[in-house]
C-alpha cells in the first residue's frame, strides 16, 4: 500500500477534521461525499477534543473502526498509539489477560510479565469492538477501570494508573441488552457519553464511486479506473456486506481486469447480478427455485462479503449464530 502521511492531507471541507484513518492497511481515509458522512463527520470534530467515551454504531462493515482513528488523529492523542480489539474474536477465559496483561506465574504458561492492551494505549486511544459480545464477568472489570483510571494485571496484587480514552464500536442496541440483562445499565451509561452513526452503505450511495477509486489508488495495481457499466452495476448493488464488500469487490475486479478499467465481467458474480436482494422477479428469472435455495444462495453470497465469518454473516441475516451454523450444516449434509 502506498504511504499516506498525515502532514500532506487537506482538513475535510465540510467538518475540518483530517479523515485519515492512520494504521490501517487499507481503505486509510474516511470518504464523506454524502450528506449522511458529512454530517457524522461534523458530530465527530466536535468529539475530537473531548477525552469522553464515544460509542460508535453502524452494521457490519460499515466503517466505525475507521470512523474511530480518524476521530483519534485529529485528538490530542493522535501522536500516541491507537489500539484496536476485536471482543468477539478473544475467548472469554483470554480476554481478561488480553486487555490487563497478567503477571509472572498468574496461570499455567504465564513465565513472564505480560503488558495488556491498556498499557499499550496508555497515551492514547483504546477501541473496543463489537463490545456487546463482552461477557458480564468482564463488563464489571471494564467499569471499575472507566471509574478509577486504574488496572490490575492478571495475577498481580497492585494496581496502575492509566491514561486511555475507550472508543467502542457495536451494531446491535445496548439498550435493548440492558433490559435483557445481558448488558450492564451502569457500565452503558458510563461508555455512552457521545454517540456516532456510521449509515450503511445503501443509505451513501454518494460515496460508493468514491470509495471504489480510493481502494484502487492505494492499491499497486496498473488499474485507474471502471467502465461506466462497471459503475451503473456498483451503484445499483444493495451492498449487505458494506464497505467490507465493496472493498473486497474491488479486488476481485483488479484480479481479474484484463485493461486498464475494470469492468462488468470482472466483479463478483453477486455484484453482477444483484443477488444482495432475496426479491426476485419471476419473470427475470431463467428458473424457479425451492426457498431452501435461494435462502442458502444468499447465506453462502453473505458470508462470502463477511470474508467467512460466521459471526459477522449471522448479523448481517439478523438470526443466531447457533441457527446460521445448523443451517450450513444441513446445506453441506445434503450436497454430499
Amino acid at each position: 500500500m502506498k504511504h499516506v502521511s498525515i502532514q500532506n492531507e487537506s482538513p475535510c471541507e465540510c467538518c475540518g477534521l483530517i479523515p485519515l484513518a492512520s494504521g490501517m492497511k487499507s481503505s486509510p481515509r474516511l470518504v464523506a461525499r454524502s450528506g449522511a458522512m458529512k454530517e457524522g463527520l461534523r458530530r465527530a470534530s466536535r468529539f475530537a477534543a473531548s477525552d469522553a467515551p464515544v460509542v460508535v454504531l453502524g452494521e457490519t462493515g460499515a466503517g466505525k473502526e475507521v470512523l474511530a482513528r480518524v476521530l483519534h488523529t485529529n485528538s490530542a492523542r493522535g501522536g500516541k498509539s491507537f489500539v484496536a480489539i476485536n471482543v468477539a474474536a478473544i475467548p472469554a477465559e483470554l480476554l481478561e489477560s488480553e486487555l490487563f496483561g497478567h503477571g509472572k506465574g498468574a496461570f499455567t504458561g504465564a513465565g513472564g510479565v505480560r503488558r495488556g492492551l491498556f498499557e499499550e494505549a496508555d497515551g492514547g486511544t483504546l477501541f473496543l469492538d463489537e463490545i456487546a459480545e463482552m461477557p458480564l464477568s468482564m463488563q464489571v472489570k471494564l467499569l471499575r477501570v472507566l471509574q478509577d483510571g486504574e488496572v490490575r494485571r492478571v495475577g498481580e496484587n497492585r494496581p496502575f494508573s492509566v491514561d486511555v480514552r475507550i472508543v467502542c464500536a457495536t451494531h446491535r442496541d445496548l439498550s435493548a441488552l440492558v433490559g435483557d440483562g445481558t448488558f450492564r445499565e451502569d457500565l452503558y451509561y458510563r461508555l455512552k457519553v457521545l454517540t456516532l452513526r456510521v449509515p450503511p452503505l445503501r443509505e451513501r450511495t454518494e460515496d460508493i464511486m468514491e470509495l471504489a477509486s480510493e481502494f484502487l489508488r492505494t492499491s499497486e495495481d496498473p488499474v485507474d479506473g471502471f467502465t461506466e457499466a462497471a459503475k451503473e452495476c456498483l451503484l445499483k448493488h444493495r451492498w449487505p456486506g458494506n464497505v467490507r464488500e465493496l472493498h473486497n469487490a474491488v479486488r476481485h475486479g483488479l484480479a481479474l481486469a484484463t485493461s486498464s478499467k475494470i469492468d462488468v465481467c470482472d466483479l463478483p458474480d453477486e455484484v453482477q447480478n444483484g443477488t444482495a436482494s432475496l426479491v426476485h422477479n419471476a419473470q427475470e428469472s431463467p428458473e424457479l427455485r425451492s426457498l431452501k435455495e435461494v435462502e442458502m444462495k444468499h447465506i453462502l453470497y453473505v458470508l462470502k462479503a463477511c470474508d467467512g465469518s460466521q459471526a459477522q454473516a449471522a448479523d448481517v441475516l439478523g438470526i443466531g449464530r447457533s441457527t446460521l451454523w445448523r443451517k450450513i450444516k444441513q446445506y453441506r449434509e445434503s450436497s454430499t
